[in-house]
């Protein structure tokens, strides 16, 4: 086990004591995940909330075994933790939403319906309040998942299924501050919640549909719908036949006669219309630093960046971010399921989406 940070809260350090002392922090916390025990009451809580909620399957919303809900209460600090992942649950394929046990008391126990599950998280068991609510739901018959640190307490007696995260020394020199606890029930409610998520099928299509907007909703946007230069409206294709200088010609005699811009990139085809090829202003710059007499003669196809990275139509904006990223290039060419060009995505097309920073 981790040793606990032994310096006290109010302790006054250097920069380097600071840091060592965070450390400490962290290292306890890991551990509290290290040690948490996946067993059959873990298996066996995937399979109540399947077989009990509703949940997203091929973009459809669908039901089981009266299509409840699962939903997630706990107090104060573990009652934060209880929201988190009642949001996880939701956003992941699975209706759910969170339930304060003193509220429940006073007319919210009406949101618990035959046919819910709920699960509460306490790591000591027996406050008052957590106790009370699974006492009232065991006569409703609710089933009820308790997520503890042991289970020799009330609430674990009160429950169907126990998820125990174990006896943890919290990260807080005084041992009082729920911390790494309430790390190991985070993670162990992520694990269910992605588990049953998984078991859904639940897939990009299903993500989209629960994300609409933000930056998540863009992100998972069609890249077809992002790009700005369509092949045949504002974006020409050049064979590899071409010089740079016939390239350069066609391309600003095709954007000439259509009143547009000229890309930075020019895409480069075979005579099958197969994409071999991007060319971009960048690499023309470093073609002419070189102290190329003929730059603009030279065939496109020995200079270019030959089968370059690119997109299909299939591909979701947050594809074109992980290769501008990866490849810190700034233009991806889009195809289709034969190779041939659609478009092309621009950096600035994502910094308008404002997925990533400009």
């Amino acid at each position: 086990m981790t040793d606990m940070p032994s310096q006290s809260c109010g302790t006054e350090g250097s920069q380097s004591d600071d840091q060592q002392f965070a450390e400490q922090v962290l290292n306890v916390e890991r551990d509290a995940i290290a040690r948490l025990n996946l067993g059959d009451p873990f298996h066996a809580a995937v399979k109540l909330v399947l077989d009990k909620t509703t949940g997203w399957k091929d973009g459809v919303r669908t039901g089981a075994a009266g299509g409840g809900s699962f939903v997630i209460s706990g107090m104060g600090k573990s009652g934060l933790i209880a929201q988190k992942l009642s949001a996880t649950f939701a956003s992941t394929g699975t209706a759910s939403h969170f339930l304060h046990p003193s509220e429940a008391m006073h007319g919210d126990l009406g949101k618990v319906r035959q046919g819910d599950v709920v699960m509460i998280l306490s790591y000591g068991g027996n406050t008052e309040e957590v106790v009370s609510l699974a006492s009232l739901l065991r006569q409703d018959d609710v089933p009820v998942i308790a997520m503890v640190g042991t289970d020799d307490c009330e609430l674990a007696r009160l429950a169907d299924i126990v998820l125990e995260v174990g006896d943890i020394e919290e990260a807080c020199p005084l041992n009082l501050a729920p911390t790494a606890s309430t790390t190991a029930m985070l993670a162990l409610g992520d694990a269910l919640a992605l588990t049953v998520s998984r078991r859904r099928d639940f897939g990009v299509d299903d993500f989209k549909r629960v994300h609409p907007g933000g930056g998540l909703g863009r992100q998972l946007m069609p890249v077809v719908k992002a790009m700005r230069f369509t092949v045949g409206e504002n974006l020409p294709l050049v064979n590899q036949s071409a010089t740079v200088r016939e390239a350069f010609e066609e391309a600003d005699a095709f954007a000439a006669k259509r009143k547009i811009r000229r890309t930075g990139a020019i895409l480069v085809i075979a005579d099958t219309g197969e994409l071999v090829g991007i060319f971009t202003d960048a690499d023309f710059r470093r073609l002419a630093m070189k102290g190329a007499n003929q730059a603009l003669d030279t065939p496109i196809n020995i200079v270019m960046t030959q089968d370059p990275r690119k997109l299909t139509n299939q591909s979701i904006v947050r594809d074109a971010v992980h290769l501008v990223r990866e490849l810190r290039i700034d233009e991806i060419p889009v195809v289709d399921s034969n190779n041939k060009p659609l478009g092309l995505i621009d950096v600035q097309d994502l910094i308008a989406l404002k997925v990533i920073e400009g």
